[in-house]
């Protein structure tokens, strides 16, 4: 078997938080790869020696997106790029939740406002759609690690006026969603798939309290365990990674759910561009990703 050539792609900010990496680069290496842990925006770098570079934690993307988008066409010209191009300009954008809720995937409500529209109405929309809503999350719709996203008692119209208009201000669309209450106490299920098939799930511990800042980090700090998913979690994560509008299966998938005030799980997030895939948190996890990037690469 020949030893193929992979890229784990991070940003210079990310060094040292992705947990992943050093579990995933030794993992690769063990199967045979030579594997390296590379920067997206290192000027140096010939990416077509690479036989598949594979997006990791490029978590600095949002704040570049256009130097980010353009820098993975360069790359998706010169060799295999995963996630594709067309799914990472699809997924680095919340809009898809629009497309996942048109397609009859269960999604948290959601509602976006965009520069230059009035955000009055829609916010008032959203607020008379989900009466027994008591807060309000605003986040950015190009965003990554709970950056700028920050929940508002309903009542606190002004400070969710002032959270929208300073996103709009910078060009940037807002989604305003209701927050759930059960988040509270049962927090968020991130289901992981590899090559289309589930390989583990984790909790995630609620992020955004009533009141509180946006993070300044990176990313904000979460609390993770294990977590075995319930049956209809399981079937929503598929229903949402069949209603990808790309070819199936990716190489790796991340579906965030929590559950609605009737109990029932909705997609908060479709994570496929540089999910964290929490291998520390499930046995054998690194190495069944490491075989399912094994397999792309020699087979390209």
């Amino acid at each position: 078997m020949r030893t193929p050539s992979i890229a784990l792609v991070t940003a210079r900010a990310a060094r040292g938080t992705d947990y992943d990496m050093p579990l995933l680069l030794r993992a690769l290496r063990d199967a045979g790869a030579d594997a390296h842990e590379v920067d997206w925006d290192e000027a140096a770098v010939d990416w077509s020696g690479f036989d598949l570079v594979l997006l990791r934690s490029t978590w600095d993307y949002f704040d570049r997106l256009r130097e980010f988008l353009a820098w993975a066409e360069r790359v998706s010209q010169r060799t295999r790029l995963l996630n594709t191009l067309d799914v990472i300009r699809w997924n680095t954008d919340k809009h898809y939740v629009a497309d996942l809720a048109r397609a009859g995937v269960p999604v948290v409500p959601s509602a976006f406002v965009e520069p230059g529209e009035n955000p009055t109405p829609i916010m008032d929309a959203l607020l008379a759609a989900q009466p027994s809503t008591r807060d309000m999350v605003v986040k950015p719709a190009v965003g990554a690690g709970s950056r700028d996203a920050q929940r508002h008692a309903r009542e606190n119209r002004d400070a969710i006026a002032v959270h929208v208009q300073r996103l709009l201000a910078k060009h940037r669309s807002v989604l305003l969603q209701p927050y759930l209450d059960r988040v509270d106490e049962h927090g968020e299920t991130a289901l992981l798939f590899f090559d289309g098939v589930f390989s583990h799930a984790i909790r995630k511990g609620p992020l955004l309290k009533r009141g509180e800042g946006s993070t300044t980090g990176l990313y904000a700090e979460e609390t993770i365990e294990p977590r075995t998913p319930s049956p209809d979690e399981l079937a929503v994560a598929q229903s949402a990674l069949a209603a990808i509008p790309f070819e199936q299966p990716l190489l790796y998938a991340r579906v965030d759910l929590v559950r609605g005030d009737d109990g029932a799980p909705r997609v908060l997030e479709l994570e496929l561009v540089e999910p964290s895939v929490f291998a520390a948190h499930g046995d054998g996890v690194a190495e069944r990703f490491s075989r399912a990037i094994m397999q792309r690469a020699l087979a390209g």
